[in-house]
């Protein structure tokens, strides 16, 4: 009978496969560390990105001790990430602009503190913030910038207008974003949002040819002359109002509306023949700089007095006008914010959100606009 040999194994790819496996284990091992360590900064809000370098750089250990950062997880993926400013970037408010690390990198170099640097960023969009970073260092950024409206390309000008007034930092500011250090129609800015929100004045101006898309005719059941026209969202709301006064025994109605830039011209020729040049000046809005031309403002008056300031529908409307949208535009109180003498039949419509915050807070409308509405 046959012998039957055993077939043996060769030892060579047995150790081979030994190695393999082994090797394997490793990578393994290597890859189960590495994603867990990586989990460990996404937890916190890093990006993989990020937290690759983090880990790679030898930083994971500090930024645990952080915690969650976006500034830290923008710097660790910017060309601009310098490790000398890695505590500075844990304590410095994220924002989102193309140049943030840059940008941070030279107002530290320029020896401005974390809080200062917050301060300059919550003032200035990503161009400014630039340009303020090139200028000398500004020694007590705190002056004016811990007012929130205040702009960083406005710094010289606050300053200007506070050591030539002698006013306090939040009217140099206020009169400053308005322009108010200007002269009159001089370098004015053209409106573009033509919204009920829009701020026409002696620095903001409608261009010639613009007229309200919902131009719509009064009729002589609201206007002295039933020709008169005004934007249809305006005339919608004063229907309420008119209503409303009715039915409490008082009788408004509206004297002026829409102007256009035309017929403002010549309103100013016709006063400047009757009265003079300086009475123009004084008191008649150049063509492009009238409220009437927006087609929200209305010249109301009582039926039943001839002075509108001493009639009782002129109580009743400081009274209840901003319910229905509307503001007293030019009182005496703000004749040097507004630009214009007082006008006590001059309301203009800006929606009854804006109009109630004015009247409950007792501001005349630029005050709104450069609070909420200036960008």
């Amino acid at each position: 009978m046959k012998k039957i040999s055993k077939i043996r194994v060769k030892e060579k790819p047995l150790k081979w496969l030994k190695i393999i496996g082994i090797i394997s284990c490793i990578f393994l091992g290597l890859f189960l560390f590495y994603s867990r360590q990586i989990k460990d900064l996404t937890k916190l809000g890093y990006s993989k990105e990020a937290s690759r370098k983090i880990l790679f750089s030898f930083y994971k250990d500090d930024v645990l001790k952080v915690g969650e950062s976006k500034t830290l997880n923008a710097a660790f993926l910017s060309k601009d990430f310098d490790e000398k400013y890695f505590d500075h970037y844990s304590k410095i408010e994220f924002v989102d602009q193309e140049h943030f690390i840059l940008h941070i990198n030279q107002l530290i170099e320029k020896g401005y503190s974390n809080r200062d640097i917050n301060l300059i960023f919550a003032h200035g969009d990503d161009d400014s913030v630039g340009r303020f970073a090139q200028r000398e260092r500004v020694k007590y950024i705190e002056e004016f910038y811990t007012i929130d409206y205040a702009k960083l390309d406005y710094y010289d000008r606050y300053l200007a207008y506070s050591y030539e007034t002698g006013e306090d930092e939040d009217v140099s500011v206020l009169f400053v974003n308005l322009d108010l250090d200007k002269e009159d129609y001089v370098d004015a800015k053209l409106v573009t949002d033509t919204s009920s929100k829009m701020l026409v004045n002696k620095h903001h101006y409608l261009s010639e040819d613009f007229e309200p898309m919902d131009l719509t005719e009064i009729g002589k059941e609201h206007a002295s002359n039933p020709k008169l026209q005004c934007s249809r969202i305006a005339l919608i709301a004063y229907e309420k109002m008119s209503k409303a006064a009715e039915q409490e025994g008082y009788q408004i109605v509206i004297n002026s509306a829409y102007r256009s830039y035309q017929d403002q011209v010549d309103l100013q020729e016709l006063y400047l023949k009757t009265y003079g040049q300086n009475y123009v000046d004084k008191y008649v809005a150049k063509p492009g700089y009238s409220e009437h031309q927006t087609g929200l403002a209305f010249d109301i008056g009582s039926r039943k007095a001839n002075v509108f300031a001493n009639s009782k529908e002129y109580t009743w409307m400081l009274e209840n006008a901003h319910k229905y949208g509307f503001i007293l535009r030019f009182p005496k109180k703000f004749e040097s914010i507004t630009g214009f003498r007082q006008e006590p039949w001059h309301y203009r419509y800006v929606g009854e959100e804006i109009a109630t915050y004015i009247h409950e807070h007792n501001i005349s409308f630029e005050e709104y606009w450069a609070l909420f509405l200036d960008q």
